[in-house]
């Protein structure tokens, strides 16, 4: 037998003495679950006695082929007669069962996405001596009825439309609307109903254990029913759902789920008793006002599944027979702040006025109720800045970006419900995830309307703008998995009644039916629903957002810090650097001077490239230096007295030119409609010209440094722009702008070397031309492999290095960056060939070769200055490690994704200072 230990117990026994065997920091064995039910145990608040089996079983079990490792079996069946002793009762004992909830529990919060059975250890003996032991038929009936729903749904894989179905029909025949109205006889009659099913539809030959009498039943022996309950949620673990929401939040694969076998808590014992999931501050808005939903007289899944409309959280104490438990609640809320130091979501039931708390966790929240959350504990004294600024995710600072209603644009609400997720969204009207997903993939925006979503739509959440539900609260799967998501979402709105299968929802009260494909805009913030299409804004960063980044920028700029983290900016013109700066960019990191020759100019550079005629050349260079000292004037004027990184021409020589196939049909549409034959001359002379310039590889092709070689007057007059637009700044308006000239893709040091010659020259006869000094440094964009090898040669003659981390990826990889996202990289996702898309977060071949480089740059030149300008430079994963590991001065980075690299660069300092410096990948 093995001598790891897989078992841990807690909880309350019958007397109300407390066990525990776990604590809070051992979530990655115990899971979240199991590990917050040890502390609250630990911490001496009610909770029911239980034992959790370990992550780490689920994954030796997973690994082994759904095979029980050695002994694994043997601890359970010990830990659950230790569980029946404490709490004085026996699985499947017909006077007085015990009977256990079995629920998964992951490292990392996973809500909705793996599964649960409740009711678990009910037998038809068991049901009946439950009866006599409490006098309540109806009660018993209704959690028998719930329990072979969910095990035959969980466990077997019974389609759970079937038993809604016979559930929906009895409520018809019976005249009543919800199911706590159905009388004990039709719900005993139910149970004989759903057993019925499940013997129609579970295999006696996949399951031979529940053959009984030469056919397949219900099975009657708790201790079947526990272990194959225990398996079906270890499966959970590598549902499609779950898979889904790992990938989406960047969960590792192989941590595994624990399971939590705990004694029930009944909430539907009638009036007395209560469920509800609440949280301890508002996860909308970070309001300190408690927030949630309760139901009387119902399990927890009646509430987070919406199947029933809700109850406030805030009106519990309203209810005589409740009000105890409130005022007990209320008294946790406190406790769980103070010991957590952090907003806590709960799970809580009443049996018969006594309080259980069955589950707390760290509660998700929306970007602005963690800005809010924040900074408020820290006004009390909770938590430090540091922690603060910790403790949000850059990643979600993206819904604060996210557009809203433009105020003002007249609004007719069509129909309201709650504000569950907040944010706006515009798109066509779908009606299952399928249909989502299908429409995301068209490039069509569309809102997911639902009666409620469950698990299964995750999918189809994921692709779509928004989601909206006409049931459901403030705590459903749609609610939370939206506001985990940032998606704006409404929730409960009950005038809308959905025909899914017509693929129509029709509004009460007007004569308004929506269709597959109408569109509507959605408002998260208000939950309102508008018909057609309502303008969208941006937000500013302004009040609780700007204070975090505020604290953020103290830490990652310290004053009298070694070694600042600094922020900038891709951006090649004068709006966008201006916006930048708004979002707190230091300066600009990479300005590509290609995209100053897209739109009219772009014909200059093909005049350029493909004319013979010296005469035509000098003309348009002429003109292109013109424009581009335009260009530049207004860039360093908004960039006034901080960095301008000016990259030299770049991209392959095919995209200046018209596409070949596209210009030969031209021609042939030209020679049919009778064109003068000087015209298609000219036509098919351009048409060889650009045959003749045709690539095989364009991206390892003639771009970069060696476009400057092959057009020399290209970088020539680029840099006389540059030098132009400083020196007339310097002498005609007293600015002080600070260009930096960088040469791109450069392999070899002799490149460098030629190419500084050519800047230099250039500059100092600028310079002599103004009667200005001119200092611009030159330096070089490290994108190939050869380039961070042989940094230490190159940095001779180079001021600074940046790194293109996009084509060093490329180039490293081997891998196309314009195929492989689209044609392979998913199929390697997919199995797990890579952990993560490359191109999205640095990978670490790429990482140590920059790591090299910025190590070979400062044994030349101890000062030398490394930046990073790929989109790892806007990647919170990729910042810490790019600061941390390969020891960069800043990340550039698109104006919009600056305030997330300010937070994640603060991230990774306070990281390094507490030595928390490594890569997973």
């Amino acid at each position: 037998m093995s001598d790891t230990k897989r078992v841990y117990r807690f909880g309350s026994d019958a007397g109300g003495a407390d066990i525990t065997e776990g604590a809070s920091s051992m979530n990655y064995t115990l899971g979240g679950k199991g590990a917050n039910l040890a502390e609250m145990c630990r911490i001496g608040l009610p909770v029911p006695g239980g034992y959790t089996i370990t992550c780490q079983t689920c994954m030796e079990y997973s690994s082994a082929g759904n095979v029980w490792p050695e002994g694994a079996l043997a601890e359970i069946e010990e830990a659950t007669r230790d569980l029946e002793a404490r709490m004085g009762k026996r699985l499947g004992d017909p006077q007085d069962p015990l009977l256990v909830s079995v629920r998964s529990g992951a490292p990392f919060s996973m809500p909705g996405m793996m599964d649960t059975v409740l009711n678990l250890g009910l037998t038809d003996a068991s049901a009946e001596g439950l009866i006599a032991q409490t006098g309540a038929p109806h009660f018993v009936w209704d959690s028998y009825r719930r329990f072979i729903q969910m095990f035959s749904d969980v466990v077997m894989g019974v389609d759970g439309d079937l038993f809604e179905n016979a559930l929906t029909e009895k409520r018809l025949v019976a005249g009543v609307k919800t199911d706590a109205e159905l009388s004990a006889d039709e719900l005993h009659e139910l149970v004989g109903e759903f057993k019925r099913i499940f013997c129609e539809h579970v295999s006696g030959e996949e399951h031979p254990e529940l053959i009984q009498n030469g056919a397949v039943a219900f099975p009657q022996d708790p201790s079947i029913q526990l272990k194959l309950a225990i398996e079906a949620v270890f499966g959970s673990w590598m549902n499609e759902r779950a898979c889904i929401y790992r990938k989406a939040n960047g969960i590792p694969d192989d941590l595994g789920t624990a399971v939590n076998v705990q004694a029930m808590a009944y909430g539907n014992k009638g009036e007395t008793s209560a469920t509800g999931v609440a949280f301890t501050r508002n996860p909308a808005n970070g309001a300190r006002e408690r927030y949630g939903d309760f139901l009387v007289n119902a399990q927890g899944e009646d509430v987070v599944a919406g199947i029933r409309n809700t109850v406030p959280i805030q009106k519990l104490a309203e209810y005589p027979a409740l009000k105890q438990a409130a005022d007990d609640l209320e008294r946790i809320f406190q406790i769980l702040e103070n010991h957590f130091h952090d907003m806590c979501d709960i799970e809580f039931t009443i049996e018969q006025g006594k309080l259980w708390m069955l589950q707390t966790r760290v509660g998700k929240r929306t970007a602005t109720a963690a800005l809010r959350i924040a900074i408020e504990m820290v006004e009390e004294g909770l938590i430090d800045k540091e922690t603060a600024v910790r403790r949000i995710d850059p990643a979600q600072l993206d819904q604060l970006l996210h557009p809203q209603f433009d105020t003002s644009a007249k609004v007719e609400v069509l129909a309201r419900g709650l504000n569950a997720s907040p944010g706006a969204a515009v798109g066509e009207v779908v009606f299952s995830s399928d249909d989502a997903v299908a429409a995301a993939a068209e490039g069509r925006p569309c809102i997911l309307v639902r009666w409620e979503t469950n698990p299964d739509d995750l999918k189809g959440m994921v692709a779509a703008e928004g989601i909206l539900t006409s049931h459901g609260g403030k705590t459903s799967h749609a609610a939370v998995i939206a506001r985990g998501m940032g998606a704006p979402c409404v929730c409960g709105v009950e005038a809308i009644h959905i025909d899914a299968a017509a693929k129509e929802a029709r509004v009460a009260g007007t004569d308004v039916v929506l269709h597959e494909g109408d569109i509507i805009s959605i408002d998260g913030t208000q939950g309102i629903v508008v018909l057609g299409a309502v303008p969208l804004v941006s937000v500013e960063l302004t009040g609780d957002l700007e204070t975090i980044l505020t604290w953020a920028d103290e830490i990652r700029l310290e004053a009298g810090s070694t070694h600042p983290y600094h922020v900038r900016v891709n951006a090649d013109n004068p709006e966008d650097a201006e916006l930048a700066l708004g979002f707190g960019a230091e300066a600009i990191g990479l300005c590509r001077t290609e995209h100053m020759f897209l739109g009219d100019r772009k014909q200059l550079i093909q005049d350029f490239i493909l004319s013979d005629d010296t005469r035509v050349r000098e003309d348009v260079l002429a003109r292109l230096l013109a424009v581009q000292t335009e260009d530049f004037l207004k860039m360093f004027r908004v960039m006034d007295n901080r960095e301008v990184v000016v990259r030299l021409i770049d991209p392959p020589l095919h995209e200046f030119l018209d596409a070949p196939r596209e210009l030969e049909v031209y021609l042939t549409k030209r020679e049919a409609a009778g064109a003068p034959e000087e015209e298609l001359a000219g036509l098919r002379a351009r048409l060889r010209r650009i045959d003749g310039m045709a690539e095989m590889n364009p991206m390892l092709g003639l771009r970069g440094v060696r476009l400057s070689f092959v057009f020399p007057e290209l970088p020539l007059m680029q840099v006389r722009a540059v030098a132009s637009a400083a020196a007339a700044l310097i002498r005609d308006e007293g600015l002080v702008p600070k260009p930096e000239v960088m040469v791109p893709l450069v392999a070899l040091a002799s490149e460098q070397v030629q190419m500084r010659a050519v800047c230099e020259q250039v500059i100092d006869e600028v310079a002599g031309e103004y009667g200005v000094a001119l200092d611009i440094p030159v330096g070089t964009m490290l994108e190939l492999p050869r380039a961070c090898i042989t940094a230490d040669e190159i940095a001779q003659d180079a001021d600074f290095f940046c790194f293109g981390t996009n084509d060093l990826t490329q180039t490293t990889f081997g891998f196309s960056r314009d195929d492989a996202e689209s044609k392979f990289i998913p199929i390697y996702l997919h199995k797990k060939l890579l952990d993560v898309n490359p191109f999205e977060t640095i990978d670490k071949g790429v990482l140590e070769l920059v790591r090299m480089a910025v190590e070979k740059g400062r044994s030349v030149k101890a000062d030398m200055h490394n930046g990073v300008c790929g989109e790892h430079g806007g990647d919170p994963a990729s910042i810490k490690a790019l600061f941390n590991v390969a020891g960069v001065d800043y990340v550039s980075c698109s104006p919009y994704r600056v305030p997330i690299a300010r937070l994640a660069a603060a991230q990774a300092k306070l990281e390094a200072e507490a030595g928390a410096v490594h890569l997973d990948r």
